[in-house]
């Protein structure tokens, strides 16, 4: 079992000269299980300022989203959904997919995946 407390989880920014998974900042990520730790499962607390957002990319495994806070956007390459707080997103490996805050709001998501993500653009 591995329990994480809150004063242990810190803030990192990611910017798009630093993390090619980034479009447009501002987007600011709290890594809650590292993968080194969980047999590649990953979580992270992900804030995505208004207008933040990534790239297309795809993930080696399925990956699920809890929105906790705004009004953002999850988009494949049909449509875009937009999300708000208790909406849950089920992502299928290998879906070319973004996500991020809107144009007029930030969002924050929990994001839960194996190791494995890639750029698709």
């Amino acid at each position: 079992m591995i329990v994480v407390e809150g004063s242990m989880v810190h803030p990192t920014v990611m910017e798009p000269k630093d993390d090619i998974i980034v479009k447009k900042a501002p987007v600011s990520g709290r890594r809650v299980l590292s993968a080194a730790e969980t047999d590649g499962w990953a979580a992270s607390l992900t804030t995505f300022g208004i207008g933040g957002r990534l790239n297309w990319h795809t993930h080696d495994s399925e990956q699920i989203l809890f929105v906790t806070d705004g009004r953002g956007i999850v988009a494949t390459k049909e449509k875009e959904y937009v999300v708000t707080p208790g909406c849950i997103v089920y992502i299928r490996a290998g879906e070319n997919h973004w996500h991020g805050g809107t144009e007029e709001s930030a969002m924050t998501h929990l994001n839960i995946q194996k190791a494995g993500i890639h750029l698709a653009e």
